[in-house]
């Protein structure tokens, strides 16, 4: 009984400290949102800061966040972005950023109150700081569904654009994320991309693993890209873009090999003269025909027109891919039954595959042995 009785007393004392933490908390967030709204400018200034600094030191972030919020402190700290004094756009900015983390409400909140039109300003300065804290907050705001079609038409893209050309390794990885949040949900995302994006992209692509999150980003605006007539051809001219493209197609993820051979089929599919020896120059066949067995749906679709697009032979001697699977299924159902025809038939075509890849390999180690010149004896 008299344990009982001490857990009670414990029990209320933690109950106490909770209420009395509450409470500080309360009277704080109401002072930082008083500042905020009537104090000076160096008031202002320092309210930002404790709040950035009250969010990133708490253990109840979340709880913080939302208390913040309802104290009236978004539109404030907004309105501070257009400020003619950089310290309060930077303390504000930082400020917003946290509020805005894990809380999908205060980043409705942000850009409902105006955040937009400052926030693009911010990605106009020289300073490099600002303009990539800018970025972040863009990347932040845009993985709200609602915000991105206002985030698009604000005008931020173009100047994501410049980030990945001339940013941080940080700054690019954001302006790619924020680029693509805003293409997933945009109809004529291809209007959001210049195509001067395209050789910034490939050469981030060269440097990430294939399989990466980021290279799937990555992929997905190449392919977009590669929708328009300038796109494609940024595409061909940058410095391995094609390459890159068939690297990604025999090393990505499910996801990016889907992307970089949507990219490749755009090529091919707008001007085959043009583009079929371009692709095959750059050893893409033994990629294909792995994709076309162990890719996803979608991927194998693409890669079995592009393989079709790549053949020598005229369309209407071509026997197409999925002829070609026909018939293997119509072999196998005769030797196992229609049960296993399926698992035989597919057991058959990547036999067919793995054949034709190391015969690919060895014409392809055949032809650069016989480009390579001879050493003359001395």
């Amino acid at each position: 009984m008299a344990e009982g009785e001490n857990i009670e007393v414990e029990t209320e004392a933690e109950s106490e400290t909770s209420s009395s933490w509450n409470l500080g908390k309360h009277t704080q967030i109401i002072e930082l949102s008083e500042k905020l709204l009537y104090g000076n400018l160096s008031a202002k200034i320092e309210a930002a800061r404790e709040i950035r600094k009250m969010v990133r030191k708490s253990s109840s972030s979340s709880k913080i966040r939302a208390k913040l919020a309802s104290a009236g402190v978004i539109e404030p700290l907004v309105l501070m972005l257009s400020s003619s004094n950089i310290d309060a756009r930077q303390s504000s900015l930082l400020a917003l950023l946290n509020l805005a983390v894990r809380n999908e409400r205060n980043k409705v909140k942000i850009v409902t109150d105006g955040a937009m039109p400052p926030l693009v300003e911010l990605l106009k300065m020289k300073n490099s700081g600002i303009r990539e804290l800018a970025t972040a907050a863009v990347l932040t705001l845009s993985a709200a569904a609602s915000n991105k079609p206002i985030i698009a038409a604000s005008g931020a893209a173009p100047f994501l654009v410049q980030i990945l050309k001339s940013g941080s390794v940080q700054g690019k990885v954001d302006a790619v994320t924020a680029l693509h949040n805003l293409s997933t949900s945009n109809e004529n995302s291809i209007e959001l991309l210049d195509p001067s994006a395209v050789f910034p992209l490939i050469n981030l692509l060269k440097e990430c693993k294939k399989y990466s999150k980021f290279a799937e980003k990555a992929t997905a605006l190449l392919e977009i890209l590669s929708n328009s007539e300038e796109g494609r051809t940024a595409i061909s001219i940058a410095d391995g873009g094609i390459l890159t493209l068939v690297e990604t197609v025999e090393d990505g993820s499910l996801v990016s090999t889907e992307h970089a051979v949507g990219a490749l089929l755009s090529l091919c599919r707008s001007c085959r003269d043009k583009y079929r020896e371009l692709i095959l120059k750059e050893g893409a066949i033994p990629g294909l025909l792995r994709l076309t067995v162990e890719g996803t749906a979608e991927a194998q679709d693409r890669a079995r027109v592009l393989l079709d697009l790549l053949r020598d032979s005229p369309p209407e001697k071509r026997l197409t891919s999925s002829v070609l699977e026909k018939i293997v299924y119509d072999i196998a159902e005769r030797v196992d039954g229609a049960d296993k025809a399926a698992e035989t038939a597919k057991r058959l075509l990547q036999d067919m595959v793995q054949r034709s890849v190391e015969h690919s390999m060895k014409c392809i180690q055949h032809r650069a042995a016989s480009c390579t010149p001879s050493i003359p004896s001395t």
